[in-house]
This record gives C-alpha cells, sequence and structure tokens, in this order.
C-alpha cells in the first residue's frame, strides 16, 4: 500500500473490516504527479481487486458528458443558451420549447422524472420519451433546480450524436477516453472487449452492503458484470473503468484539457452558474456548473462530496452513493474513489466513509 497516504488507506480498510465495501480503488495525483493508484480488497469474492480492476462509476461519469457538451461549444456547433428543441424539435413538446442547453447543464430545466435512471429499452425509445415528457408542473425552467438523474442527460449525448454523426457511445470512445489514455473506460463496451475483459476476470460486480453480513453482488442485472449490463450505453451512469482512468481525465482538465478541450472552456463549466440554490431532488442546497457540481460544503455535511478540507473552486461529481471524482484546481489534486459495495438507502454512511477518505487524503498531504 501508499506510505504517502497511511490514513486514507487506514480509512478504506476499516470499511473493509466494517463490511461497508468487499473492496475499493483510490486515485490521487497532486501537480500532475500520481501519488496513489491503490486498490482494496476484493472485487468478487475470492479475487483480488487491482488498480487495472473495471468499476462501475455510476454518476462519477457525468462531467464526461459536459466536457462532450463543451467540445461542440468551443467548435461554435451550439451556443448554451440555444433552445434544445434547435437541435431535437421533438423535445419542444409539451412546454419544454424554452427549455435551453444551459438549463439542462444545471439541472434547472424542469423534467427530472422524464424516465427512470436506468432503461433497458433502446436509445432512440428513450429519447422519444424524455421528449415526449411535460415539464413538472409550476416549473419555469431556470427558476428552480432539481437534479436530473437521467433525463438530461440523455438530452445531452442526443444533441452531440445529431451534431457529430457517431452514436453518443463512439464518440466519447474517440474524442475523450482513447486521447487521454483512457483505454480500459467504457459507456457500452462491444462484445469481443468483453470477452477479454472477462476471461481476465477484470470486472468488478456492485454489491449491496449493509455492514452487517459480507457484501454480495446486486440483485440489479444492470450493476452486475454480465454482457448485457456492459454493453448499455447510459450517459449519465453506466460508464466502466478503472478509477485511475477517471483520475487521468480530471489530471488532463487539470493540465489545460489535455488537448480535446480549451482551458478556457473547463473555466466555463467549472465555475458557478447556480448558487446556494436548493436542490429539489436531493432536498438540500448545492452550487453548480455546467454539468458539474462545485464544492458546496458550506451548506451542509451532505453537499460536501469532496470533503470538508479542498478549496472553493473544487468541481466533479459523486456516483450514487460508491464513488466520486474532482479536481481542486488551487491545491492542483485531483481524487478519484470507488467502492464495490453500495449503501443503498443509506447515504449517511456512504457519506461518512467517503468523506473521512477524503479528508485523509487531504491529511496525508498536509493541506486544509
Amino acid at each position: 500500500m501508499s506510505i504517502e497516504l497511511p490514513s486514507a488507506v487506514a480509512v478504506i480498510e476499516r470499511g473493509i473490516d466494517a463490511r461497508l465495501h468487499l473492496g475499493a480503488q483510490l486515485y490521487v495525483s497532486r501537480g500532475g504527479v500520481t501519488v496513489a493508484d491503490l486498490a482494496f480488497g476484493e472485487s468478487r469474492e475470492g479475487v483480488a481487486m487491482t488498480p487495472d480492476t473495471l468499476m462501475l462509476w455510476m454518476s462519477s461519469i457525468k462531467p464526461v458528458t459536459a466536457i462532450a457538451i463543451g467540445q461542440i461549444w468551443e467548435q461554435g456547433r451550439i451556443a448554451l443558451d440555444d433552445p434544445v428543441a434547435r437541435y431535437l424539435p421533438e423535445f419542444a413538446a409539451n412546454g419544454k420549447d424554452r427549455v435551453t442547453i444551459r438549463h439542462v447543464l444545471t439541472h434547472t430545466g424542469g423534467f427530472p422524472g422524464a424516465i427512470y435512471q436506468w432503461s433497458s429499452d433502446p436509445w432512440d425509445r428513450i429519447i422519444a420519451q424524455v421528449c415526449a415528457a411535460s415539464l413538472e408542473p409550476g416549473w419555469v425552467p431556470g427558476e428552480r433546480m432539481g437534479y436530473h438523474v437521467a433525463s438530461g442527460w440523455y438530452v445531452l449525448a442526443e444533441i452531440v450524436r445529431r451534431i457529430d454523426g457517431r452514436p453518443y457511445s463512439s464518440y466519447v470512445r474517440e474524442a475523450i477516453f482513447e486521447p487521454l489514455g483512457m483505454r480500459d473506460t467504457w459507456l457500452g463496451m462491444p462484445p469481443n472487449r468483453y470477452a477479454e475483459y472477462a476471461q481476465a476476470r477484470r470486472i468488478a460486480p456492485m454489491h449491496f452492503a449493509t455492514g452487517m453480513s459480507k457484501p454480495v453482488p446486486h440483485s440489479y442485472e444492470f450493476w452486475s458484470d454480465s454482457a448485457q449490463a456492459l454493453a448499455i450505453c447510459r450517459p449519465g451512469g453506466s460508464a466502466r473503468g478503472p478509477i485511475h482512468d477517471l483520475g487521468r481525465f480530471y489530471d488532463a482538465m487539470l493540465s489545460g484539457g489535455g488537448g480535446i478541450i480549451r482551458t478556457q472552456t473547463i473555466e466555463a463549466i467549472a465555475a458557478r452558474h447556480v448558487v446556494g440554490m436548493r436542490d429539489h431532488t436531493s432536498g438540500y442546497p448545492l452550487d453548480r456548473g455546467l454539468g458539474v457540481v462545485i464544492d458546496s460544503k458550506q451548506y451542509c455535511n451532505s453537499a460536501a462530496w469532496f470533503g470538508n478540507r479542498c478549496s472553493r473552486r473544487t468541481w466533479g461529481h459523486a456516483g450514487y452513493v460508491s464513488s466520486v471524482g474532482f479536481a481542486d484546481p488551487e491545491n492542483r489534486i485531483v481524487v478519484a474513489l470507488a467502492f464495490n459495495g453500495m449503501l443503498e438507502g443509506q447515504d449517511l454512511r456512504h457519506d461518512a466513509r467517503a468523506i473521512a477518505t477524503i479528508d485523509a487524503v487531504y491529511q496525508d498531504l498536509g493541506i486544509g
């Protein structure tokens, strides 16, 4: 393990002992230099976790879609305050004609419940369902905020698809993952690559954990390690990859964009576009950038997505009670963390383990 991060290592290992997770991965860099690329415990019972094991990132993938939108924005192919319906004409149905791309990126568009988070429907059917949905009653776009767990991300990805022409899974692979060296990250894995990873036992299923018994593979199909689960492209939550790949994504953003996006575009994405507005889905206030969350620990502990020691300019995103990734520009720190034990319905216990781990990283680095 890492002698550089003894406190963080101890927190994760205590979580394994407490049966909060079967295993975990932690990536940390500072000033562009890797401090830790660590794996803990098991990916499944009897199989050791390694830094190259593919984990389910959940919503920690969302900033990638923000960067995809940023790429076509800086190319002049969209404007943030364009109506979504300019690119998806059918989206104007049922009062959504005033919803802009900026509204979607800031979760103020007003259609958070248009679809369920995880769906087995084909892509085109999901897009049609979102486009046909109505605004939430009384919702004026831009005046309220509510986390659009899945619906908004399909809209953003479909805008990219219609403008670029490639399937969204191909776009992010070719325009973001491969140029940044994220070779083992997928949003929709082809069958031949699945066979390779499965034979090498490199895919970790998500586990259900309670702290009362050993974590067991989650019964929900789309969080398993099956070929069907990994083939799905869900832009807001189905990415699979080693967590160091997510760290490399943020390393590139801190270093000026890694050749895939301009520094000015990153700064715009990571700026505060919504400040102190209560999120009607989560129930607490958050500061939001364009598709990302900005350090919001000042509001409440539940909003401390990136711990208690990060700088005010820190930005990134967490994945449902299991992962988080972020960049801290002032301290030049990147942290990416994933557990394979999901504390479903136990958000406070997950918040406690994630915040304790992140705070320990900062403590070990002598920051904050």
